[in-house]
């Protein structure tokens, strides 16, 4: 039996294609790791991807499952960007024409799960 917590966060207003280089920096990581890197990180992409595995972790401890995890223990076990609604804007350029502008968002969901947990849950039963 293995536990495990998701968080989503919609409509980013960050291009998915951006926020995937960041999900893929921490894909398969520890949380406290992951949660380091991101915060260290330059890109713009990193603030909402470090406030959705925080929000994961936060949701895995308040699990009643979840009781004695490790906060070191938990790893990503899933992240994924989807592409979501792309807003269009127009831009004047010369001689009269207009140019569109798309202005991309994305959907992110975090998966995290808690190593060791099975050994925990059994020593209980006995």
């Amino acid at each position: 039996m293995s536990v495990e917590a998701k968080a989503v966060a919609r409509w980013v207003r960050v291009a998915p294609r951006k926020m995937r280089l960041m999900a893929d920096l921490i894909k398969g990581q520890g949380v406290n790791e992951a949660v380091n890197r991101l915060h260290f990180s330059t890109t713009r992409a990193s603030e909402p991807v470090e406030k959705t595995v925080r929000s994961a972790l936060a949701n895995l401890l308040q699990m009643d499952e979840a009781a004695k995890v490790d906060p070191a223990d938990v790893f990503i076990k899933e992240i994924r960007v989807d592409e979501g609604a792309t807003l269009r804007r127009w831009r004047p350029r010369a001689m009269g024409r207009a140019t569109r502008i798309r202005k991309r968002t994305s959907h992110l969901t975090v998966v995290v799960e808690a190593r060791g947990v099975e050994a925990e849950a059994e020593e209980g039963k006995k």
